[in-house]
């Protein structure tokens, strides 16, 4: 969240819709296990990264059609507790519990997510900082593709430098959205942080 210059929103809605990149076509799991059958070691290399995948259809909750299920973000500062969001609940409610974040901290966001049914390309997570309504800051993080499983799997952020100084201090705005290649928007949701000058 380093704000020290503002960002200007013709440069993110750019960056948005850049049409240079192409994303791979999406394929199932069993296309890709079919293609260059003949390749012994490319075989081999599948086979470890798909795990259980390739033998049986891997849902971990059979009730939610999703491919990817965001269940948790979590801020992680040396020495402390993480502070968690529940991503599972009601998302108009998160505004109302604001982190509070002590100036000048080096921090990492770590977002706990499931990945059922189909191996999913190139998730990316994009936050967009916001103070009185100006955007001060965008993060873009590339997650990188998963196959399914039983398990909750994670993607923690490099570390961010929290800014400081009086000016600095007060109530940002977030809008956090875990989306992919192909522009799926998994999960959307706004909270907020207040940067102080000590944790309380």
């Amino acid at each position: 969240m380093s704000t020290e210059k503002a960002v200007n929103p013709a440069e993110v809605e750019q960056e948005e819709h850049d049409t240079n990149y192409q994303p791979p076509p999406q394929k199932t799991i069993e296309e890709i296990m079919a293609a260059d059958a003949e390749d012994e070691s490319l075989r081999k290399y599948k086979e470890a990264l798909l795990g259980q995948a390739q033998a049986e259809k891997i849902i971990f909750d059979d009730s939610d059609p999703r491919k990817v299920i965001v269940k948790k973000l979590a801020l992680v500062a040396a020495d402390r507790d993480p502070m968690e969001l529940d991503l599972t609940g009601d998302l108009t409610k998160l505004k109302k519990n604001v982190f509070v974040i002590k100036e000048g901290i080096q921090y990492k966001i770590r977002i706990d997510f499931v990945v059922q049914r189909e191996i999913v390309h190139g998730l990316k997570y994009v936050q967009k900082t916001y103070r009185m309504g100006v955007p001060v800051d965008k993060m873009v993080q590339m997650v990188g593709s998963y196959p399914p499983k039983k398990e909750i799997q994670s993607y923690t952020t490099p570390f961010e430098e929290a800014p400081s100084g009086m000016m600095a201090r007060g109530t940002y705005s977030v809008t956090s959205l875990f989306t992919d290649d192909d522009k799926n928007e998994h999960l959307k949701w706004d909270w907020s942080f207040e940067i102080k000058k000590d944790w309380q």
